[in-house]
C-alpha cells in the first residue's frame, strides 16, 4: 500500500508540453467571448465500468493520461503531473482563486484512488512548486483488504474522490471510508461512497453523512451550500431517484433540490450551478446500468414545479434515458434503445459558461460508449450543436473546468445545541404535518412514527453460503426493500398538526404519520441526516421551495409551546427504539390466533400461517408476502420506476386487506374489489379477537412494509441451524450498529 506522500521534485518549467492543435476559429471566438483563456481537463483511457458508480471500483486497468490545462488561443496543451502518468486520474477541482487544483489519482490496480494538490499560476497555466499528498489509505487499510477484498477486480480497501474545495479552503469529497456495502448487491462487491471532508493540509477528516448507498460529484453552490448526487431508496425504486441534493459544509440542513420522485433519467450527475442564473442548474442524465456516467445534458430551472418534469430541459435532445440501462437516440423521428452507444453522440460532465453554452466531453456517433480515446472537449450550444475544441489520438479528455478566479462563496454552517450535541440527538418541527398532504381530515393524524434506514456494513459480509435472496447479500426482506429498519419511536401531533421532537443524529431518518390506531396515513419514502444539536423545521409533507408562501402560518404552532418530546414507546412497548422483527413481534399473535384454521391440521384458503422455518425464512413470513396473497400485506417491492410521491393511505395498512380483516371498522379499503373480499373475510374472522396491542404488532409490521429479520447480523439459512449464531432474536443496539460484536471466526 502507498503510505508515503509523493513529494515532487517538479517545479516550474518542468511540465511537459504536448505539440499544439490550433482551436476551431469558432469555438476559440466563443470561448474569448466567454472569458475562458485556460481549461483544465483530464487526459485517460475511457472507463469501462458496468455501472454509473462503479468506475473506481470495476473499470479495467488502464493507466496513462494526466491532468492537462489547453491553452484556449493556441491549441497548447501542458501535463501539470508527468510524474504520475503511470496511474489513472479520477476528478479534480480547481480552487475559487484558479491557484491550486485537487484532484484524485489512483497510484496501481489494486489500490485506492487518493486526493493530492498541486499549486499553479493561473496567467501561465503552468506548475508551481511540490505535488502534495492530502488523504492517505487508514491504519487498518492492508486489513480490510484482506477482510473484504471482493470477488472482481476490486481491491476493496477504500478509496477518496470526486474533491471539491469549500469556501473556507476546505475540501469535500466522496470516500468508502464508511466501509458500507450497496443494497442491491447480493455478491457484495460494490461499495457505498458518502461525503466526507478533510481541512487544507488533510486533517481533520470526519464524514459528513450515513447514507445507505452512494453519493457523487459534490460542487460549491453561490449560497456555500455543497450540491450533489445522492441514491438512495425508502420503499420505492432501487435503482431510480439518484437526485440532486444539497447540503451544509457542516453536513447540516440536507434537502432535496430536484429529483427525487423522477424516475427517469435514472440517474442525474455531475450538478453544477449556472453563473447568473439563480437556481438553475446543468446536469447529465445517465444510465444505471450497465453502462457508467455518460448520457444526456440537460438544463433545469428551479423556478418550476419540482414534482413534475417541468423544470428539465434537454440541451441534447436526440438523446435520453428511457429506462434503467442503455442509451435512446431519437432517428428520423422514432427513438431507438442501444446500450452500446454507437447510434448516436454522448456527452459527460457538462460545466455551464452561460444558460446557453456548455463545455463538455463528447463522443460522436459511430464509437461505442466506452471507446478508449473516443470523448473529445467540446462546446455545446443550447440548440445541441457541438464543436471540437480539442481532442487527443491516444486518450479521451474529461471534465474540462475553465482556469479562472471564480467568486467565492459565502461561508455559512448551522448553529448547534451543545447540549444536545453531547448526546447526538437533533431537534425537528413539523410545523404542519397536514400542508401538502391530500384527502387527509384535520385531526386524522395523531402521532409521527420515527424510523431509520441502516446502511449494510462491510462486517455484515456473508463468508458462507445461502443467506442471498434477491439483490439482499444478507436477506432482510422477501422481495418487499432490501434496506434493513428499525424504530426510534413515536412523539405526538398536536390538533394544529405540529409536532415538536428530538431525533437521533448521525442516522438516516424519515417520518411516518399515524391515526389514532397507530397505522401510518403517510410514509416518508426518503430520510434526512441530521447532524448532532442541529435544528431543522420543515413546514408539512411534500414540502417544495415555494411552501413558506403558502404554509398556514397565522398563529404560532402549538407544538414550539413545549419542550420537543422524546420519542417514546406504543402501546404494548416498553422502548420506542426497537428492532423490527416478524419471529419476535408477528409470528407470536399468528400462533394464538390464526394457526388453528391456518396451520397444519387445517388450512383454510390454502393459507399456512406456521412459524416453521424454511430455508431463509418462515412459512408464515413467505405465504404473506408471496404474490398470490401480496393483498393481504400490500405490494411496494423496490423496482424500477416506484419513485413518484403516493397519496395518503396507498401503503400500508390502509391498503391492506389483513388489517381491513383484522380490524374491520378501523379500515376502508379504496379498491371496491378488496373491499368486497375483505368484507367477507372480516366476516369469517368476526371471531379473531386481537387486544389493541396485538393489532399493532400485525400494523406496524406491515407499515414498515414487512421485513423478516431485525436486523443484518446473524446466519440465516437453515442449512446453519447448528450455527451458535443462527438466527439470533435482535436487540435494538445490534440491529443499529454498523459493527460486529461477534467475532470474525464466530460469525
Amino acid at each position: 500500500m502507498m503510505r508515503m506522500a509523493i513529494a515532487g521534485a517538479l517545479v516550474l518549467g518542468a511540465c511537459d508540453a504536448q505539440v499544439a492543435k490550433p482551436v476551431e476559429p469558432q469555438a476559440a471566438g466563443a470561448l474569448r467571448e466567454a472569458g475562458v483563456e485556460r481549461i483544465v481537463f483530464v487526459r485517460r483511457i475511457t472507463y469501462t465500468a458496468n455501472h454509473y458508480y462503479t468506475e473506481y471500483i470495476n473499470s479495467r486497468w488502464t493507466p496513462g493520461g494526466n491532468l492537462c490545462t489547453l491553452e484556449t488561443g493556441t491549441g497548447k496543451v501542458l501535463e501539470l503531473v508527468p510524474e504520475l502518468k503511470g496511474g489513472v486520474f479520477g476528478r479534480f477541482d480547481v480552487d475559487f482563486d484558479a491557484r491550486h487544483i485537487v484532484f484524485a489519482w489512483k497510484s496501481a490496480h489494486q489500490e485506492g484512488y487518493r486526493l493530492y494538490e498541486i499549486a499553479l499560476d493561473p496567467n501561465t497555466g503552468k506548475r508551481r512548486g511540490d505535488l502534495k499528498q492530502l488523504t492517505f489509505p487508514p491504519d487498518n487499510e492492508d486489513q480490510l483488504v484482506r477482510m473484504y477484498r471482493a470477488t472482481g477486480h476490486y481491491h476493496h480497501g477504500t478509496d477518496d474522490m470526486d474533491p471539491c474545495y469549500l469556501p473556507d479552503g476546505s475540501i469535500v469529497f466522496i470516500s468508502t471510508r464508511c466501509q458500507f456495502g450497496i443494497l442491491c448487491d447480493s455478491p457484495d462487491d460494490f461499495t457505498t461512497t458518502v461525503l466526507h471532508r478533510i481541512d487544507r493540509d488533510g486533517g481533520n477528516l470526519r464524514k459528513l453523512s450515513n447514507s445507505s448507498v452512494s453519493e457523487a460529484s459534490p460542487t460549491i453552490l453561490p449560497d456555500g451550500r455543497i450540491m450533489y448526487t445522492r441514491w438512495e431508496y425508502v420503499n420505492k425504486g432501487a435503482v431510480s431517484a439518484k437526485c440532486l441534493w444539497a447540503m451544509k459544509p457542516d453536513g447540516s440542513a440536507s434537502a432535496e433540490i430536484y429529483g427525487n420522485d423522477i424516475a427517469l433519467p435514472p440517474t442525474l450527475l455531475y450538478g453544477r450551478p449556472i453563473p447568473g442564473r439563480p437556481n438553475q442548474y446543468v446536469v447529465l442524465g445517465t444510465p444505471h446500468y450497465p453502462q457508467n456516467g455518460m448520457g444526456t445534458v440537460i438544463r433545469l430551472d428551479m423556478g418550476r414545479n419540482i414534482r413534475t418534469r417541468e423544470p428539465m430541459t434537454y440541451m441534447t435532445p436526440l438523446i435520453d434515458i428511457r429506462s434503467e440501462g442503455g442509451f435512446h437516440f431519437q432517428e428520423n423521428g422514432d427513438w431507438r434503445r442501444d446500450k452500446s452507444g454507437r447510434t448516436g453522440p454522448l456527452f459527460k460532465e457538462p460545466y455551464p459558461l452561460s444558460d446557453c453554452l456548455f463545455l463538455v466531453p463528447h463522443k460522436a456517433a459511430g464509437a461505442a460508449w466506452n471507446d478508449p480515446n473516443a470523448y473529445d472537449l467540446c462546446l455545446l450550444d443550447e440548440n445541441g450543436h457541438v464543436t471540437v475544441i480539442h481532442d487527443d489520438p491516444e486518450f479521451s479528455c474529461f471534465e474540462p473546468f475553465p482556469l479562472r478566479p471564480r467568486k467565492r462563496p459565502p461561508v455559512i454552517d448551522s448553529p448547534v445545541d451543545p447540549r444536545l450535541a453531547r448526546q447526538d440527538l437533533a431537534t425537528c418541527i413539523v410545523t404542519d404535518i397536514y400542508h401538502g398532504m391530500e384527502g387527509v381530515d384535520r385531526g386524522d393524524i395523531k402521532y409521527l412514527r420515527i424510523l431509520e434506514q441502516v446502511p449494510r456494513p462491510w462486517a455484515a459480509r456473508r463468508r458462507w453460503s445461502g443467506d442471498c435472496v434477491y439483490q439482499e447479500h444478507a436477506a432482510i426482506t422477501n422481495h418487499t426493500h432490501l434496506g434493513l429498519k428499525v424504530q426510534h419511536g413515536i412523539v405526538p401531533v398536536e390538533d394544529d398538526g405540529s409536532a415538536h421532537f428530538v431525533v437521533p443524529a448521525n442516522r438516516n431518518i424519515f417520518f411516518q404519520a399515524l391515526d389514532a390506531h397507530h397505522m401510518a396515513i403517510q410514509t416518508e419514502r426518503t430520510y434526512v441526516n441530521y447532524i448532532p444539536g442541529e435544528t431543522r423545521s420543515c413546514i408539512g409533507c411534500h414540502e417544495t421551495p415555494d411552501s413558506v408562501s403558502t404554509a398556514r402560518m397565522s398563529t404560532p404552532p402549538l407544538a414550539l409551546t413545549r419542550p420537543p418530546s422524546i420519542p417514546g414507546p406504543q402501546p404494548g412497548e416498553t422502548t420506542g427504539a426497537r428492532p423490527i422483527d416478524f419471529a419476535a413481534d408477528v409470528q407470536p399473535v399468528l400462533d394464538k390466533h390464526c394457526i388453528d384454521c391456518h396451520g397444519e391440521e387445517k388450512r383454510d384458503g390454502n393459507l399456512d400461517l406456521r412459524g416453521t422455518p424454511t430455508a431463509v425464512f418462515s412459512t408464515a413470513y413467505e405465504q404473506l408476502t408471496n404474490k398470490k396473497f401480496m393483498p393481504l400485506v400490500g405490494e411496494n417491492s423496490p423496482k424500477t420506476g416506484n419513485v413518484q410521491y403516493m397519496p395518503a393511505r396507498s401503503f400500508g395498512s390502509h391498503n391492506s386487506l389483513l388489517t381491513a380483516i383484522l380490524a374491520p371498522d378501523k379500515i376502508t379499503l379504496e379498491d371496491s374489489r378488496l373491499a368486497g373480499r375483505a368484507a367477507m373475510l372480516a366476516e369469517k374472522h368476526a371471531e379473531v379477537k386481537l387486544s389493541p396491542e396485538e393489532l399493532l404488532k400485525i400494523t406496524n409490521w406491515v407499515d414498515t412494509n414487512g421485513q423478516f429479520y431485525g436486523m443484518y447480523w446473524g446466519r440465516k439459512n437453515l442449512q446453519h441451524k447448528n450455527h451458535p449464531n443462527f438466527r439470533p432474536t435482535p436487540t435494538f443496539e445490534r440491529a443499529a450498529s454498523t459493527t460486529s460484536t461477534i467475532p470474525e471466526d464466530e460469525r
